[in-house]
C-alpha cells in the first residue's frame, strides 16, 4: 500500500516523496511569499542546467486530457485600477497641491521607508489555475530538478536546475556516503526545496538512485535530507530507474520496426532496456542494471594515467569490467538486434560526446537533444579521449573540468554498449528520470488513461 507523506514546515507544505511504483503522492503546498518570477530581490534567475524557464516539452502524449487552463474565451484580463484619481482642476485643485507641496518632507530629511514590493502573482487563485508539478532526481552524481505545467499534450518547464553534487564519491572503496558529498547534496536539495515553494508546487516525487542504495548510510541521509530540507526522498530500485528511464525519453526513438534499446549511464550504475515500441506504449521487453557509472567505475579502476600505456591500459580494464557485467544480458538479446536496430541513449556522456561531435563552443540543449548521430563517430570520439592526458580533455569546451576525470569511464560503457547492441545510429536524449517522473506525475493527477504515445517523436540526424 502506497504512503502519503505530507511534511509541514514553517507557513509551508512541503511535498516531497517518491513512490516505488507508478503512483505519486498528493500533498497540500501554502503559497510562498516570494516573487516567483526569480529571487527575492527580484532578480532573474538563470537555470543551471541550461534549461530556459518557460521550456515546452511536448512529449507527454500519456496525458488524455490536460487541466484547466487560464481564461478560453480569448479575453483578457485587465490589470486593476492604481486606486489613484485624476487631480482636480480650478480653485480645488490648486489647494490640493498646496496641501499636498506643505506636506512633504523638508529637503534633506530622511525618507519614511517605502512598502515592500508585492509579489507579481495574486495571493488568491482563480479555480482553474494549472497546477505545477515537480521531479527532483538524487544521483550518484548529480542533483537534478525540474518544476513544469501541463500545456497541450505534453507540459512547459516553468523551473529548472542541476548540480554536480558527487554523492558516490568514495563510496565504492568505503561503503559508505562522505560527510563531504552528503553536504554538497544537501546544499543543493535546499536550492531545490526552496524553488518547490517559490513555484507552489501541488504534486512532486523526489527519488534517490544508487549511491543510496549500496551506501550503509543511505537510510540515515535520507533522514537528515527530511529534517533539513523538508523533502522526502525514496530510494528506488534498479527497475524503476530503468523505467522512469525509458517513460521520460522512449518518445525521441527513430521511426522503425522491432525491438530497440535504451540505455541509462548513470553516476553510479548504468541500466539497458529492450524495449518493443510497435504499439501506443512501450513495452519492456527485457532489462539489466549493473552497478557501473561513471563514478563508481572511474573509482575501481587504477588511477594512474600519466603515460599513454597507463591510459590504454585503465581503458581496457574499464572495457572488461562492463563487458563482463552484461555479459548474461547480451547473450539473452543477441537475436534481436537486425540490420535496422534503435539505440537511444540518455546521459551525460552521449550528451557530451554529442556536442563534440558537433564542434560546440558550448553545450547546447537545444542542438543536442534529438539528436541522431552515426555510432562510428561516437566510437572515434571515445577512443580519441579515452588517450588523451587529463588537462587537454579539461581544455574541451563541452567537458571542462567537472567532467574530465569522470568522462572516460562513460566511453567505456558506451563502447561496450555498442559491442552488445550494434546499431549505425545512436540517439541522443537530455531528458530521462525527471521527465519520466512528471508525466507520470501528470499522468495520474488528470486521470489520463492509457499509455504514452508518440505522436511528438522529434529527431535530426547527423548520419
Amino acid at each position: 500500500m502506497s504512503q502519503v507523506a505530507i511534511i509541514l514546515l514553517p507557513r509551508f507544505a512541503l511535498f516531497a516523496t517518491g513512490l516505488p511504483d507508478s503512483q505519486s503522492t498528493r500533498s497540500i503546498a501554502f503559497r510562498s511569499p516570494l516573487n516567483r518570477a526569480g529571487r527575492k530581490d527580484g532578480s532573474v534567475e538563470i537555470m543551471a542546467d541550461g534549461h530556459p524557464p518557460e521550456r515546452r516539452d511536448d512529449s507527454t502524449s500519456d496525458i488524455a486530457r490536460k487541466l484547466h487552463g487560464d481564461r478560453s474565451d480569448g479575453r483578457v484580463d485587465k490589470p486593476p485600477k492604481s486606486g489613484r484619481e485624476p487631480p482636480a482642476s480650478g480653485p480645488k485643485g490648486r489647494k490640493q497641491a498646496k496641501r499636498k507641496k506643505s506636506a512633504a518632507p523638508p529637503k534633506g530629511a530622511r525618507q519614511p521607508a517605502s512598502p515592500q514590493r508585492k509579489p507579481p502573482f495574486r495571493e488568491r487563485r482563480s479555480p482553474n489555475r494549472r497546477h505545477a508539478y515537480a521531479a527532483i532526481d538524487l544521483g550518484t552524481n548529480n542533483c537534478r530538478l525540474l518544476i513544469a505545467r501541463p500545456s497541450g499534450d505534453g507540459f512547459t518547464i516553468i523551473d529548472a536546475f542541476s548540480r554536480v553534487v558527487r554523492l558516490g564519491e568514495g563510496l565504492a572503496q568505503n561503503g559508505r556516503l562522505a560527510d563531504s558529498a552528503m553536504d554538497r547534496a544537501l546544499s543543493a536539495l535546499r536550492i531545490c526545496s526552496d524553488k518547490l515553494r517559490r513555484r507552489n508546487v501541488a504534486l512532486a516525487r523526489s527519488v534517490a538512485t544508487e549511491a543510496c542504495r549500496r551506501a550503509d548510510n543511505g537510510e540515515e541521509f535520507i533522514d537528515r535530507v527530511r529534517r533539513e530540507t523538508g523533502i522526502a526522498l525514496d530510494i528506488i530500485s534498479a527497475e524503476e530507474e530503468a523505467r522512469l528511464a525509458v517513460l521520460g525519453c522512449h518518445i525521441l526513438l527513430e521511426e522503425g520496426t522491432g525491438p530497440a534499446m535504451i540505455f541509462d549511464i548513470g553516476g553510479g550504475s548504468t541500466e539497458l532496456v529492450l524495449i518493443d515500441s510497435d504499439g501506443a506504449a512501450p513495452r519492456i521487453l527485457d532489462w539489466q542494471s549493473v552497478p557501473w557509472g561513471v563514478v563508481s567505475l572511474t573509482e575501481s579502476c587504477d588511477r594512474a594515467e600519466n603515460t599513454a600505456e597507463e591510459r590504454a591500459h585503465r581503458y581496457v580494464q574499464m572495457r572488461k569490467l562492463v563487458s563482463d557485467s552484461f555479459a548474461g544480458f547480451a547473450e539473452r538479446v543477441a537475436g534481436h538486434a537486425g540490420p535496422s536496430a534503435r539505440l537511444l541513449g540518455t546521459s551525460g556522456t552521449v550528451t557530451t560526446l554529442a556536442s563534440i561531435h558537433l564542434d560546440l563552443p558550448h553545450y547546447d540543449r537545444r542542438a543536442v537533444d534529438g539528436l541522431i548521430v552515426p555510432a562510428d563517430s561516437m566510437r572515434s570520439i571515445s577512443n580519441r579521449l579515452a588517450h588523451m592526458a587529463l588537462n587537454e580533455r579539461r581544455a574541451l569546451p563541452c567537458i571542462g573540468r567537472e567532467r574530465s576525470d569522470l568522462v572516460i569511464a562513460g566511453c567505456a560503457i558506451l563502447e561496450s554498449i555498442l559491442d552488445i547492441w550494434p546499431a549505425s545510429r545512436l540517439g541522443v536524449a537530455d531528458r530521462g528520470i525527471r521527465e519520466g517522473i512528471l508525466r507520470g506525475l501528470i499522468a495520474t493527477d488528470t486521470g489520463a488513461i492509457g499509455g504514452v504515445g508518440q505522436a511528438h517523436r522529434r529527431y535530426r540526424s547527423q548520419a
